[in-house]
């Protein structure tokens, strides 16, 4: 799913003029994250469904190497939408703990923008930097 169509997910509009994470903020965000997780479980159901539908034995060979291939596709996208909803649950879990929005190392506000952008973010943007250098030089 699309980072850019999340917010299209939910009827409840995000005021930046609002105090940062108020009630009405945890609300719009609350609505995207599930919103976006119910859209995920439905892809699923269909993945799974289409996957059942095509086990049928096939004589020629390469019929059944593109098949193959195309199973291997959708069980790496299942394997990334199944991540991602954990990363959902995480942010569902933080705004029912009113830490959502703050970063997860310095503790200072993420962003409305970051935010709506990737709802899922836990940390702010210098952090993610920081930790996004490290990856580069141990990778």
């Amino acid at each position: 799913m699309d980072f850019q169509n999340i917010e299209k997910l939910t009827e409840i509009k995000l005021n930046f003029a609002d105090k940062y994470m108020s009630p009405q903020h945890l609300a719009y965000f609350e609505s995207v994250l599930i919103a976006w997780k119910n859209a995920i479980t439905e892809h699923d159901k269909n993945a799974k469904s289409q996957l059942r539908q095509d086990t049928e034995p096939m004589a020629d060979i390469s019929d059944r190497a593109s098949l193959e291939e195309e199973f291997a596709l959708t069980l790496r996208s299942r394997d990334r939408e199944r991540k991602l909803i954990a990363k959902i649950n995480a942010a569902l879990a933080r705004i029912a703990n009113e830490e959502f929005g703050y970063c997860n190392k310095c503790g200072i506000e993420i962003g409305l923008k970051r935010l709506q952008a990737r709802p899922t973010a836990e940390l702010c943007i210098d952090c993610k930097q920081i930790e996004e250098k490290r990856e580069k030089t141990y990778t």
